[in-house]
């Protein structure tokens, strides 16, 4: 009962700013406007549109020109009121934004019916989420505010997670399929956070509400000749712009072993302390163990425990001294083995922790799967790099905390131009 009464008492709401806005007519603004292209647009009378709003559906009726030289149209007062691009208001549009970044397409639309009484179909949500997620990823790279305070040591991540594909977009690439296809893109993921929290034996926390995020799928790779950085490189100091990382009288920069990281990490920030995940550490000499031992050998997890211990107590020489005999029959100890070799100065666990540095978090696993997988990842989900991309910038500016400092920005732009 009380529903229904409520949704009456929105739509003679809607009904009273339809009738408001229909009797204004000050938006003919006389016979000729200038259009973008330079030349004069011509009036053609009033049109008739539907936009969906947070009291329901309102029937407007605008001035609209007409350029015989592009052949474009245009109605100012859409322009005015932040409604030229998509038959949803901006209360609507805020909202099915903000649910499109935490569920998928499906569940927006049934949310916004079943608790703001809002009808916006799949595809309308889907074409406002990836519009406005494009708006925002055009409004990263051009305001680069600081927030937050510089902590005394500042943490900056990068990882890689793997985004479902429609075929069109992995055709012809290289992959881990049987047959070397390739069913995904990587999502590259930079995240930044600070932990000078203690649990109880005084190791080091992730702060709480200190974490952001910046993710895309695009290439960490920049021509030698090039003297411009990779688009990778550019979201990542970003990024590290916005938290003044490099600021800190501390600063650090953790990830796995994949060179894009470190190679980044040294064109960027040659003074950072470096640090490899010990976690991601961790499961390679798991894996290396069950290679050697068998994978369900009890041998194999006595074997990988020791080498874990070694590592945390910075016995590097050791490891190394275990997986020497095994490295003729193993190709995966022979990997191993090169790969403590190449990231050793990145493994000073015993340092890093006497320090009272973060050395594995769990913040670069987190963040692959909160930011990416939880809602690009899900079953039955295939992506365009652009669908992808635009929902990630969505996504993370809703995680971040920037979102609302992204709507200001959006909405005194219409201001201004009104």
């Amino acid at each position: 009962m009380e529903m229904a009464a409520r949704r009456q008492a929105l739509r003679l709401a809607a009904r009273a700013l339809e009738q408001r806005l229909n009797a204004d007519t000050s938006d003919h603004a006389g016979p000729q406007l200038p259009c973008g292209c330079g030349e004069p647009a011509q009036y053609r009378g009033r049109h008739e549109k539907t936009f969906e709003s947070v009291l329901g559906p309102l029937r407007l009726e605008r001035a609209y020109y007409h350029c015989a030289s592009c052949q474009a149209g245009f109605c100012p007062r859409d322009r005015a009121l932040g409604l030229e691009s998509f038959s949803l208001t901006p209360g609507v549009l805020r909202m099915t934004g903000s649910t499109a970044a935490l569920v998928s397409f499906e569940e927006s639309s049934a949310l916004l019916h079943e608790l703001a009484g809002v009808e916006v179909s799949v595809s309308q949500v889907q074409r406002a989420a990836e519009a406005l997620g494009a708006e925002i990823a055009a409004d990263e790279r051009v305001c680069v505010e600081r927030m937050g305070q510089v902590a005394p040591t500042m943490y900056l991540g990068m990882d890689g997670t793997g985004v479902p594909m429609r075929r069109s977009e992995v055709a012809g690439r290289a992959g881990k399929q049987p047959d070397g296809s390739a069913r995904t893109r990587e999502a590259k993921v930079v995240t930044v956070w600070t932990a000078e929290s203690r649990d109880d034996e005084g190791k080091p926390m992730r702060d709480p509400g200190s974490i952001t995020y910046s993710a895309a799928i695009e290439s960490a790779a920049s021509p030698d000749t090039s003297l411009q950085r990779s688009d990778l490189a550019e979201r990542v100091l970003r990024e590290a712009t916005r938290r003044g990382f490099t600021e800190a009288p501390r600063y650090a920069v953790l990830g796995d072993g994949s060179a894009w990281i470190w190679n980044t990490t040294g064109e960027l920030f040659p003074q950072a302390i470096q640090i490899l995940d010990r976690f991601h550490v961790k499961q390679t000499l798991h894996r290396t163990a069950q290679s050697i031992l068998g994978t369900t050998s009890d041998d194999a997890k006595t074997w990988a425990t020791t080498r874990c211990a070694e590592l945390d107590d910075g016995k590097l020489q050791a490891i190394v001294h275990a997986l020497r005999p095994h490295t003729s029959s193993s190709a995966e100890a022979a990997k191993c083995m090169l790969y403590i070799f190449r990231n050793r100065a990145r493994m000073r666990y015993a340092k890093f922790h006497a320090q009272g540095l973060c050395t594995s978090t769990g913040v670069l696993e987190a963040g692959c799967k909160v930011l990416i997988g939880t809602r690009l990842k899900r079953s039955g989900m295939h992506w365009s790099v652009s669908g992808a991309n635009n929902i990630i910038a969505l996504r993370g500016s809703k995680l971040s905390g920037r979102f609302e400092d992204f709507w200001e920005r959006r909405s005194a732009s219409f201001k201004v131009a009104a």
